[in-house]
């Protein structure tokens, strides 16, 4: 059986998932800080962790260890022993971002964490890319 090139282009795409053929842009979100005294509030905590899909327990944890620092989740609020500035804060979002939500293979922010075992994958909704990455515990 023989196929003619446009066959063979329509198959492909026909396997290929929709969301990899919509075009939007992903923006990592700023937070929006207030420093009261010997703290950091994070305002829109779980607004960021909702749009970059994540638990926000997860973002949290790596906010501390990041900044060396105690804090806790209040309501929609994140709560941190320290002055710390908003480029900070936003600094180290953007590197969560990079390493927890953003596909190293299609670029795309859909993806999911997996637990496989001791294990944890970025497994990519998009492409199907799965990449390995390091554990909070």
């Amino acid at each position: 059986m023989q196929y003619d090139y446009l066959q063979l282009l329509d198959r492909a795409r026909s396997v290929i998932p929709e969301q990899a053929y919509t075009v939007s842009r992903f923006e990592i979100p700023k937070a929006n800080v207030l420093i009261m005294g010997s703290r950091t509030i994070i305002q829109n905590f779980k607004e960021i962790a909702e749009r970059l899909n994540r638990d926000p327990h997860h973002v949290l944890r790596y906010l501390l260890r990041e900044l060396a620092t105690a804090g806790s989740i209040e309501d929609v609020r994140a709560v941190l022993q320290g002055r710390f500035s908003k480029e900070s804060v936003d600094n180290v979002i953007a590197r969560y971002t990079r390493g927890f939500v953003i596909c190293p293979a299609c670029g795309k922010p859909d993806t999911k964490i997996v637990r496989e075992g001791r294990l944890a994958f970025l497994v990519c909704e998009v492409c199907g890319a799965k990449n390995p990455v390091r554990s909070l515990a």
